[in-house]
């Protein structure tokens, strides 16, 4: 289906229509309250699921549950879907692949579309000077081995993290994720040599100043900076609230670790893949780290992950010491490839950042007539923004049950959203690049709607 081609492009593609018809299916046993329950009976009880409908199908930023009600999907699978859903490319390229194969293990038998989306990543990363990639399948797995390759290449265990960022749900990520509930809460303990360094927060009033003396009370107290092999941080903490971290706060990390011979991680996992308007969000301060993970947006949608980073760097694990039965399997690698020929052909950079402008503008607008003194922050970079809602702007309280409501009122008049941030206060916005403009108005108007019921049930 036609797709807007042009590179410098801010425009919205053309709406794409649905490629099948989207009917209710007949018989009760198919209705979201039946799945409701099925679902309760068979799955694990904390694998939580953010909305109570189930989909049937969906379409770039559009997606139809079971009983045929349609929503716009500002969710995009958890920052997922930057292309949107079923993209036309991505869909074709994983169709050709599979008409060869499907798995081999890269390990056993390898293949071509492995190593052609290495060599993409390895174009796309930062840096002057040679990089390798590694390939796995979740965001967790990306970042234990980047935890492992840069405790190889030091010899050092170390791993400093920061408050409020979120790196996985396996032990070792949840040991660097700065946030209990629900990621945490009764499930340690975690990895030893795992240190928290305080993050620069508005919010409580620590400036980039205080958190760098935080870091440095660090090392003088219980991070001999000669044992870390590595500071990890997100350039747009993501499930932390969307904040950006400020570009000195960068700078003064990689000094730090040039300093120490400390390896600098930048998770990209949700900000990369131009959502923030470029590559990866750390690009918008200059600082080039020493690897990157990725996952998420990579593919459109199929499971895939990786490591990029410094070629002497990646190399320091010995043969057989990284991988996994899936990792980069070869239809995901064939989707990811066409997923970033599509940012690419489709301008999606300048789209990010154009959303983003539009976005900023009619919050600050929609929030200053609907709900005066409630939206405290916008925040964010391109198109990977929140806003964030307190009780009133003299104590900034967060308001975690205005922005519960906001979203639930949205989802009744048919817009996905989901919450984040520490306080559960901020709502994020992850709709697809690839959404029409008529789409992104109609949300906006949900969204204002939404939230005039959400305060309006405060009132009461």
């Amino acid at each position: 289906m036609a797709r807007t081609a042009t590179k410098k492009t801010t425009k919205a593609p053309a709406k794409r229509k649905p490629a099948i018809a989207v009917v209710p299916d007949a018989g009760l046993s198919k209705t979201n309250d039946a799945l409701v329950a099925r679902r309760n009976a068979s799955v694990a009880r904390g694998v939580a699921s953010a909305t109570p409908i189930f989909a049937k199908h969906a379409e770039n930023a559009e997606l139809w549950d079971v009983e045929g009600n349609r929503y716009l999907d500002f969710a995009g699978g958890i920052a997922v879907l930057n292309t949107g859903h079923r993209h036309p490319k991505v869909i074709a390229a994983a169709k050709a692949q599979e008409d060869h194969y499907t798995h081999t293990s890269f390990q056993v038998v390898p293949y071509e579309p492995y190593i052609a989306l290495a060599e993409k990543l390895n174009a796309l990363a930062p840096g002057d000077f040679p990089k390798k990639s590694l390939l796995v399948t979740t965001g967790a797995e990306a970042v234990e081995n980047a935890v492992k390759i840069a405790r190889a290449a030091t010899g050092r265990p170390g791993v400093i993290a920061f408050t409020g960022g979120y790196h996985g749900r396996t032990l070792l990520t949840l040991g660097m994720t700065g946030k209990i509930s629900p990621y945490k809460k009764d499930v340690g303990p975690f990895p030893s040599d795992i240190f928290r360094a305080p993050f620069p927060s508005v919010r409580d009033g620590i400036t980039v100043q205080d958190a760098l003396t935080g870091l440095q009370n660090l090392f003088l107290t219980d991070a001999q900076p000669e044992r870390i092999a590595a500071i990890i941080i997100e350039p747009v903490l993501g499930e932390g609230g969307y904040t950006p971290v400020p570009f000195e706060m960068l700078t003064a990390l990689r000094e730090i670790c040039d300093k120490h011979g400390i390896m600098l991680i930048a998770d990209e996992i949700q900000a990369g893949f131009g959502r923030t308007g470029t590559w990866f969000a750390i690009e918008h301060s200059g600082v080039v780290p020493d690897l990157i993970t990725v996952a998420k947006s990579m593919a459109g949608g199929y499971p895939i992950a990786g490591v990029i980073g410094r070629a002497e760097v990646m190399d320091a694990v010995i043969p057989g010491g990284l991988g996994g039965t899936y990792g980069g399997n070869p239809v995901a690698c064939a989707a990811a490839l066409a997923a970033i020929e599509a940012i690419e052909e489709e301008g999606l950079l300048a789209r990010s950042a154009a959303l983003g402008e539009t976005f900023r503008a009619r919050f600050a607008e929609i929030g200053a007539r609907v709900a005066p003194f409630r939206m405290w922050d916008i925040r964010g970079l391109g198109a990977m923004l929140a806003v964030e809602f307190v009780t009133d702007f003299d104590t900034a309280t967060p308001d975690a049950a205005l922005t519960k409501s906001v979203v639930a009122h949205a989802l009744k008049r048919g817009l996905i959203l989901l919450s984040c941030g520490m306080h559960g206060n901020a709502l994020r916005i992850m709709v697809p690049l690839t959404a029409s403009d008529d789409i992104i108005e109609e949300g906006l108007a949900i969204f204002e709607a939404a939230l005039s019921d959400a305060i309006a049930e405060t009132q009461r």
